[in-house]
């Protein structure tokens, strides 16, 4: 059974990435963990009744979070009848990526997925805070950031640029496999840059990861930047109608320059559609 984590704040992005990840892996035998993590303002608790006020705080935040996730249960329990899934609450008191990391381990998650923030009267999508310190901290399982309001129908196109610098492991693309084996989707390879004229191991690598790919079906692309690399991929995402952007999370490359808050709020994706971070495991 395949398990995976859902972080909640109760917002409609949160509710949004639920029902995303529900249809994802209809198929599919999965326990969801709905993880709501809580921790108050210590900012609001300076002065002398600082410390009668902070049980009071916590016993209020705990209560309302087991509340609210109390309900978002008897919602599914009543609208979701798939009996390939099942689902756990888990309230912590405590900061999200911490809530996080402590339950990848303890409950051997898979994967986690979680909803994206939008710019209020603008139609570009870009990360919330919480999403881009946990996708930062979380580098040992996939991530699936979930755009606001994304309506799900099917995965038929997957995004995955790559400068070929690097090797991709089997065990790196198993998330990325398994999705498009579920959804018999083609994965977009393409490579960004200036120019094309790739050394011996870009060519290696290309190579390797086609004998990756040998059961999915896949193109390869040449894709010219000129106003930066995340323009370059929303640009090509949004001509090929992709359904998802994957990329692994290497370092000192393509996701250093996604996951800057300041890069990813000015530009992020102009298409509309989810971020598959997978893992760098070596």
């Amino acid at each position: 059974m395949k398990k995976i984590l859902l972080p909640t704040d109760f917002s409609n992005n949160a509710w949004n990435a639920l029902f995303t990840s529900l249809k994802l892996y209809t198929d599919v035998a999965c326990h969801f963990y709905l993880l709501n993590a809580h921790e108050p303002n210590f900012a609001n608790l300076m002065g002398n009744k600082g410390k009668q006020r902070l049980g009071f705080i916590y016993d209020s935040m705990e209560a309302y979070s087991n509340q609210e996730l109390d309900k978002m249960l008897d919602y599914l329990k009543k609208n979701h009848k798939n009996s390939k899934h099942s689902f756990e609450k888990i309230s912590r008191t405590d900061d999200l990526v911490s809530a996080i990391t402590e339950m990848v381990l303890k409950k051997d998650v898979e994967m986690i997925i979680m909803g994206t923030q939008g710019a209020t009267g603008a139609k570009e999508v870009f990360m919330g805070s919480n999403t881009v310190k946990a996708i930062k901290a979380i580098r040992n399982r996939p991530v699936i950031a979930v755009p606001e309001n994304y309506d799900f129908k099917a995965l038929k196109n997957i995004v995955f640029p790559t400068d070929f610098m690097r090797p991709y492991e089997r065990f790196e693309l198993k998330p990325l496999v398994e999705l498009a084996s579920l959804w018999t989707t083609k994965i977009l390879v393409f490579q960004v840059g200036q120019e094309f004229l790739m050394n011996d191991i870009q060519i290696a690598n290309r190579e390797l990861l086609s004998e990756r790919l040998e059961e999915i079906a896949h193109d390869f692309f040449d894709v010219e930047f000129k106003t930066g690399v995340v323009d370059a991929i929303g640009q090509f995402a949004k001509e090929q109608d992709a359904d998802m952007v994957s990329l692994v999370h290497y370092e000192h490359t393509f996701m250093e320059k996604l996951i800057r808050e300041p890069v990813v709020k000015k530009v992020a994706f102009h298409s509309k559609v989810p971020f598959l971070v997978l893992p760098e495991l070596s």
